[in-house]
């Protein structure tokens, strides 16, 4: 397993589909996994400390984690099938399956650790050499600039990228 850093959220064009990049810590390789618009908006708003005025849902559960004594250890990408990516939240003794933007948006409520299994990296990460920094700097700039509400759209949830929630 492999600790990555959450960069951020982005939307892929022309087929607007909301992506969060991660970053292999230590590493040059990132690692873009497509999700939904909520969740695109659920990562960013924990980036950026957006506190809603009533819980949403990935605070709820940190609420209720932190209320009945818990703790989310971290989270861990474990695999990819059919380029859908699945994930695990470990808790202490315990462990839950999870879509991995909804384990993303949780560890980042819950200050949670992120690793991704070395198999996972191997196959769906990118490799980005050092000259290059370049464009990762423009794209924490643009980053910067983007807001939540730039993922609100039509249609619901459920993108390309993830197991549909049950």
């Amino acid at each position: 397993m492999r600790e990555l850093d959450v960069v951020g959220v982005r939307v892929e064009m022309p087929q607007n589909l909301p992506m969060v990049l991660l970053r292999e810590v230590g590493g040059h390789r990132y690692l873009p996994i497509w999700i939904g618009a909520g969740e695109a908006s659920a990562i960013a708003n924990a980036q950026e400390g957006v506190v809603p005025p009533r819980p949403l849902t990935h605070d709820l559960f940190a609420d209720a984690l932190k209320a009945l004594g818990h703790r989310l250890v971290a989270v861990h990408i474990t695999e990819l099938t059919d380029r859908t990516f699945y994930a695990v939240l470990k808790f202490e003794g315990t462990d839950v399956s999870a879509r991995p933007s909804d384990a993303i948006a949780l560890a980042l409520r819950t200050g949670a650790e992120i690793h991704c299994a070395d198999a996972v990296l191997d196959e769906a990460g990118i490799e980005v050499p050092e000259e290059e920094d370049d464009e990762v700097e423009k794209f924490r700039e643009f980053l910067d600039q983007v807001s939540p509400e730039d993922f609100e759209t039509e249609g619901g949830p459920g993108a390309p990228g993830e197991r549909p929630s049950s």
